[in-house]
């Protein structure tokens, strides 16, 4: 793997270091405040190609790796890790369309969902059905040209505000292999939303319940064949770690970045925070922290876009490892501020609120200790 970045990617990098600057550090405290879903923020990120940065080209994706994802998810995340994220899940349901959706289908969302102009969201998670996801009951029964599609979700990011889900139920047996994933317009009848979310943060993504009620969904709509809706998810979340792991490391990188200016500006006994040796120990950590974790985010990447067999492995690794470090480095940089950190007139607070669900989303660390475990000790992976 190649450490260094090229000029591309630098300059991929630079336009959404800009865009976070001119459309979301104006706006990311009022999102937060307010509970605000920033449609035309996603739009013009869309106008940018942000809206499907790994997603096919032939239906109007970049079509690039996963690394030059990360570069544009970490410069977002440093501004507003909540509004990112859910970029993020946008490009997951947009990219899993560009890959297993029928022709009609393809053709129809495709260029919606890249340009930003309508959105998606990615409905797998249940009531009864979190970290153990093979046991989702949503259920598709086949009639004729239509699914009839009956359950419910929970906790689905965008839900209520997007127009269209990636939806997994269970067309089949128990287990993994019941699964099926289906692409759901999000206003057909017979969805309901519930009541939006009151989280602790991620403010400027709604997040609802949805209940199915003799959805009829278009045959065609089934992403690839029956049973193969666990595969997909799976192969999505790899991805959507990796995208999660890098709004860890934009949160953390944030959080240097405003404490660093603190340090300079900040006076105690008539010097300078910057200038007392404990805090300089404690900055010299959180930087080395992140540099980690964004090295891991990227080595986790380089694996998923040259399709290696341990990608899963490292795509655990480096959600579990820059979650909880990211997390920790902001944590610390809010002590840097002392009581200023605990005000909202400072983005440390907003930044500690909206990093601490990515411990918990996209599986659990402890579920990807469990994954990594398993992976080394009972499959025998390699990871030198």
């Amino acid at each position: 793997m190649d450490m260094e970045l090229s000029d591309e990617q630098l300059a991929f990098a630079q336009a959404a270091r800009e865009f976070a600057q001119g459309e979301l550090a104006p706006n990311a405290a009022r999102w937060d405040q307010e509970g605000i879903f920033p449609i035309e923020a996603f739009h013009k990120a869309g106008e940018m190609g942000f809206c499907a940065i790994y997603a096919s080209e032939d239906i109007g994706g970049l079509g690039l790796p996963r690394l030059d994802a990360t570069l544009v998810f970490e410069e977002m995340a440093a501004v507003d890790p909540s509004t990112t994220a859910f970029l993020t899940i946008h490009n997951m349901a947009t990219w899993m369309i560009g890959n297993w959706a029928t022709e009609s289908v393809r053709t129809h969302w495709g260029p919606l969902l890249t340009t930003g102009s309508q959105l998606a969201s990615y409905a797998l998670t249940e009531p009864g059905a979190g970290s153990d996801a093979a046991s989702l009951t949503t259920r598709a029964e086949r009639q004729g040209d239509h699914y009839i599609l009956n359950g419910a979700k929970a906790f689905i990011s965008g839900a209520g505000d997007t127009d269209v889900l990636v939806v997994m139920a269970r067309t089949g047996g128990g287990g993994a292999g019941g699964v099926s994933a289906f692409v759901v317009p999000a206003r057909l009848p017979g969805i309901t939303y519930g009541r939006k979310e009151n989280k602790m943060g991620w403010n400027s993504q709604s997040t609802r319940p949805i209940v199915f009620e003799n959805v009829r969904v278009p045959a065609d709509h089934l992403l690839g064949e029956e049973g193969e809706g666990f595969k997909f998810a799976m192969r999505g979340l790899d991805g959507g770690r990796i995208n999660i792991a890098t709004c860890s490391v934009g949160a953390a990188q944030g959080a240097l970045d405003a404490a660093r200016t603190y340090m300079g500006e900040r006076k105690q006994f008539n010097q300078v925070l910057a200038s007392f040796q404990a805090l300089q120990f404690k900055y010299a950590d959180m930087a080395t922290h992140t540099v980690a974790a964004r090295a891991m985010v990227r080595l986790a990447a380089c694996k998923l876009d040259s399709g290696s067999p341990d990608a899963s492995t490292y795509c655990a690794m480096a959600k579990r490892l820059a979650t909880d470090l990211g997390f920790q480095v902001c944590l610390d940089a809010q002590q840097l501020h002392g009581g200023y950190g605990y005000l909202k007139d400072y983005p440390l607070e907003r930044l500690v609120r909206d990093s601490r669900v990515h411990q918990i989303l996209e599986g659990t660390n402890e579920i990807m200790r469990v994954i990594i475990a398993r992976q080394l000790l009972e499959k025998g992976a390699n990871i030198r």
